[in-house]
């Protein structure tokens, strides 16, 4: 597969275009200048998210996976492709672990050969369930290999090895964000994630959905921060950006989410209790000071805010559907 859209500005190529946070990306990528070629195999990423791109002449989609080789030109490229919600990625392991680690072999290739500069979506997962709190890039983590969020957990860490071994060794720009729980506009109703979960649930007036004893904790940040940060990684002098935690370290507890949710959409709904998942994190909290020297990067968007633009699309997609 081959393609060049190349105008006079600069092209970056996105992977996982036409997911949640994919999508965002390329608008903020076509807001800044650069002419951008979408990629996608749409397993998790919705077509809708690119809808109102159109047909413009600096985006291009293609209908790829990238476990399979690709030969396009680019000067950045932003690799966002691998389903991010545990449902997702549980639903065909093997596929997700090689999403993650031969979809990262292939972009570093292609990288390598066009002398491109990287920039990996890796996560907060890689830290596992953490003992060590907040999280900092210098922690390695308390993962499981073998359990049923390893294919994610595993993958990306992997992911990260090939990008820090292509530096070494090919000299390729890389930048790996961690990124911690983000939400925002364009995530899928159905993905499964908490807050997806929640606000769904909290608009029909069905039960809430609380797992173990809802104390676990979670750091939430809203997808417009995020994806500042991943932008200004980019813009980092070779050398630098990697790791770097990307996350808002507010921390709050399942019970204070459902809480808050519940509030503003007024809901009906009621709190059920579940057993927690396999190998579920007790706590999540990015330490951020990294973003903050490098980039002096750090978010502006508060859970309330965030939430009540969340909420709006959700309530649209719903009365949509």
């Amino acid at each position: 597969m081959s393609t060049d859209i190349s105008k006079d500005g600069k092209t970056a190529l996105v992977t996982g275009a036409a997911g949640f946070l994919g999508s965002n990306l390329t608008d903020k990528l076509l807001a800044n200048g650069w002419s951008v070629i979408g990629l996608d195999n749409l397993q998790t990423g919705r077509r809708e998210n690119l809808a109102h791109l159109g047909n413009r002449p600096d985006f291009k989609f293609i209908r790829h996976d990238v476990i399979e080789p690709m030969d396009i030109k680019a000067d950045a490229i932003f690799n966002l492709a691998c389903p991010a919600s545990p449902p997702a990625y549980q639903a065909d392991p093997i596929h997700t672990y090689k999403t993650s680690v031969l979809g990262m072999l292939n972009v570093l290739e292609l990288a390598a050969k066009n002398k491109s500069v990287v920039v990996q979506a890796s996560t907060s997962e890689v830290y596992g369930d953490p003992e060590v709190h907040p999280q900092t890039e210098a922690y390695w983590g308390h993962v499981n290999p073998i359990g049923i969020r390893s294919c994610y957990d595993e993958g990306k860490r992997g992911a990260e090895t090939l990008c820090f071994d292509y530096r070494r060794q090919h000299n390729v720009d890389v930048k790996v964000a961690r990124i911690f729980n983000t939400y925002g506009p364009r995530m899928d109703p159905n993905d499964g994630r908490v807050v997806s979960n929640f606000i769904v649930q909290a608009l029909q007036n069905q039960p809430i959905t609380i797992y173990g004893e809802g104390r676990q904790t979670r750091s939430f940040c809203f997808a417009d921060d995020l994806i500042n940060g991943i932008y200004g990684l980019a813009s980092l002098p070779a050398g630098e950006g990697g790791p770097v935690n990307l996350g808002n370290p507010g921390e709050f507890n399942m019970i204070e989410l459902a809480q808050l949710v519940l509030e503003m959409t007024g809901s009906r709904s009621n709190l059920v209790y579940q057993d927690l998942p396999s190998d579920d994190p007790r706590q999540r909290k990015p330490d951020i000071s990294r973003a903050k020297e490098l980039m002096g990067w750090e978010p502006m968007v508060k859970l309330r805010d965030g939430l009540e633009k969340t909420i709006a699309y959700f309530d649209q997609q719903l009365k949509a559907a």
